[in-house]
């Protein structure tokens, strides 16, 4: 599988070939289908990683090795 960046750039390639008035409507309808599979498979990285980045949010901190209780420690007595 390509990486989440080439398969962007190659839906971006096709969006330009497909405005290409150049093309005939078989090339395009192709380039289409293409581009709809990229994006379909690109949505589902984006869900994987949002929900990544929402645990990672919503992790606790981890606990410290001692707590510290001596507030006052620093007051002259």
């Amino acid at each position: 599988m390509k990486k989440f960046e080439e398969r962007l750039e190659r839906l971006e390639a096709i969006a330009e070939e497909i405005r290409d008035s150049e093309i005939g409507l078989d090339q395009a309808l192709s380039l289409f289908d293409e581009g709809i599979k990229l994006s379909k498979g690109l949505e589902k990285d984006l869900e994987k990683i949002e929900g990544r980045i929402e645990i990672l949010l919503n992790k606790p901190a981890e606990p410290d090795e001692k707590a510290e209780l001596g507030l006052f420690d620093s007051v002259d007595d």
